[in-house]
């Protein structure tokens, strides 16, 4: 048994196990890459404490999150339910709901870099129609933000896929007790739909927040963080500390800090999410 696996198991302790407790030595260490490490206890955590840097790194992404994520959710299952009806195309609008999501993050930062842009981008165009004159999206600090959370919407189609599949699987036998004890679209959505998809929409709200704290494509291709730090994302600041500043032992710290933050806020969604998920035999858990 153990010579059929060891190609797996060979790769995993190589390309995976290896590096994450390298990582975790070297977050104890300066090390820049080419001179050996030199131990230096907790002086790379206790920099990071006190680095501005960091902080508007936190504050950035934290910021991200909160608008994006439940925006996401929102749109998410509305085209879900939308397409989950009986309208004419609706395997087309489903294919093209979700073809965005297939392309890659440094294809889709360049198309929407050009959608933003200031005098020949297509959203401005759009927003002249109705006599706004767009701002300079991605350069304007109090604007950038914002223009990389619209550009992450794009890829709603992730989200509606799985909402779908949620919705599918509601039996109609509870939709038809609701609608002959009187329950209109609204009551029936909140007392019979919400609860039996409500595991989906636990799993899309983790998923969300977890790859709302690793953005990086969208700041490295279309930002560079500015301007004036505005979209100083966490793992982008992790990324110039490690590879702009050749500074591996700090850039581990920060790695171990974010997985820490992710566990937590992971295991804080699902402490409160016990009595508002309902599972399908079981009721909460």
């Amino acid at each position: 048994m153990y010579l059929f696996i060891s190609p797996w198991l060979i790769g995993f302790i190589i390309f995976a196990l290896y590096p994450i407790l390298s990582s975790l030595y070297y977050s104890f260490t300066d090390y820049d890459i080419i001179h050996p490490p030199k131990y230096v206890g907790l002086a790379n955590y206790q920099e990071m404490f006190h680095s501005e840097l960091f902080w508007k790194s936190v504050t950035v992404t934290l910021r991200y999150t909160f608008i994006s994520v439940p925006i996401m959710l929102l749109l998410s299952l509305g085209f879900a339910m939308l397409l989950n009806q009986k309208i004419p195309f609706r395997g087309f609008f489903r294919t093209a709901m979700y073809f965005p999501s297939m392309v890659s993050g440094v294809a889709m930062s360049l198309l929407w870099y050009w959608i933003f842009n200031p005098q020949i981008g297509l959203f401005n165009y759009m927003l002249s129609w109705f006599g706004i004159a767009g701002p300079a999206w991605l350069m304007n600090p109090g604007s950038a933000l914002y223009a990389l959370i619209i550009m992450s919407l794009w890829t709603a189609g992730t989200g509606m896929i799985l909402f779908l599949a949620g919705l599918q699987g509601v039996p109609s036998s509870l939709v038809e007790a609701a609608k002959l004890d009187g329950a209109g679209r609204f009551r029936i959505f909140l007392n019979v739909t919400l609860p039996m998809i409500s595991p989906i929409l636990l799993f899309q709200f983790i998923m969300g927040v977890i790859d709302s704290f690793q953005v990086f494509t969208q700041a490295f291709v279309m930002t560079q963080g500015g301007p004036n730090y505005s979209t100083w994302f966490y793992v982008y600041n992790l990324y110039t500390s490690a590879f702009k500043e050749y500074r591996a032992g700090y850039s581990s710290a920060l790695a171990w800090v974010l997985l820490v933050v992710v566990m937590l806020f992971t295991a804080l969604i699902m402490k409160f999410s016990n009595r508002y998920v309902h599972y399908e035999g079981g009721g909460r858990r």
